[in-house]
């Protein structure tokens, strides 16, 4: 093979008008009160002011993509140990009006009530209903978009969706979120079937406290058990 014949070998030196600016976006999901919401900021550039948009920034020269998006999910929160998962890279020449910026999205899932938003970043940020929003600045809301599609097949196939809820939860609690999620009506007995099926839940022995209702038992997700029977060829479909 000649010189000419490699693409990678017949690399030139990189012209600078072809130097490219990489970002990573990201769709913090929250899940508070049978709502799903993204955590977002208000946007101070033109031509998009005062619209909301996702949370993101550059990466930086000794950083990779997933490194980034932990950075701003510890600015966010102060936690590292979140649930995180990239989606795909959106790379359309005008997307952002610094130039020629390629973004790589992720999607993150925290539960509201037991998250905390840090000092540095409480009072620019803010928890807005998925369903509320139309638009966002530059292409965020394609990006939602396709953060949300992902999750929503990411929850059928796999138990993230504990990952939203309290540790301690009801079964109605967990059917609730996928029919919020998902955007559909799950039959109960059907739902509480399958998750006998899969034997993945800690029965707590405890019940509710200071509900309206009557109190429901308490489960949690055995994280260990699941492993265990994943590795040994169990599916998670709901």
């Amino acid at each position: 093979m000649t010189r000419s014949d490699n693409i990678v070998l017949a690399l030139s030196p990189i012209d600078e008008d072809l130097k490219l600016a990489f970002t990573v976006d990201c769709v913090i999901f929250g899940y508070d009160n049978d709502d799903l919401k993204v955590l977002t900021i208000e946007c101070n550039m033109d031509p998009f002011m005062g619209m909301i948009s996702l949370l993101g920034d550059f990466i930086t020269q000794d950083e990779d993509a997933d490194s980034a998006a932990k950075r701003i999910l510890k600015y966010c929160t102060g936690n590292e140990d979140i649930f995180l998962e990239e989606v795909k890279s959106f790379s359309k020449p005008d997307r952002h009006p610094f130039g020629r910026v390629i973004t790589i999205a992720f999607y993150s899932l925290v539960p509201i009530s037991l998250t905390k938003l840090t000092d540095s970043a409480d009072k620019h940020l803010k928890w807005v209903s998925v369903d509320e929003i139309t638009e966002m600045a530059f292409d965020h809301k394609e990006i939602l978009d396709n953060c949300l599609y992902q999750l929503r097949k990411s929850l059928r196939e796999k138990p993230i969706g504990f990952e939203l809820l309290p540790k301690k939860f009801s079964l109605k609690q967990l059917q609730t979120l996928y029919e919020v999620v998902l955007g559909i009506e799950l039959d109960k007995r059907n739902f509480r079937r399958k998750l006998r099926s899969l034997n993945i839940l800690i029965d707590l022995e405890e019940r509710q406290q200071e509900v309206s209702h009557r109190p429901a038992k308490l489960y949690k997700f055995d994280e260990h058990s699941f492993e265990k029977k994943s590795s040994d060829g169990l599916k998670f479909e709901i």
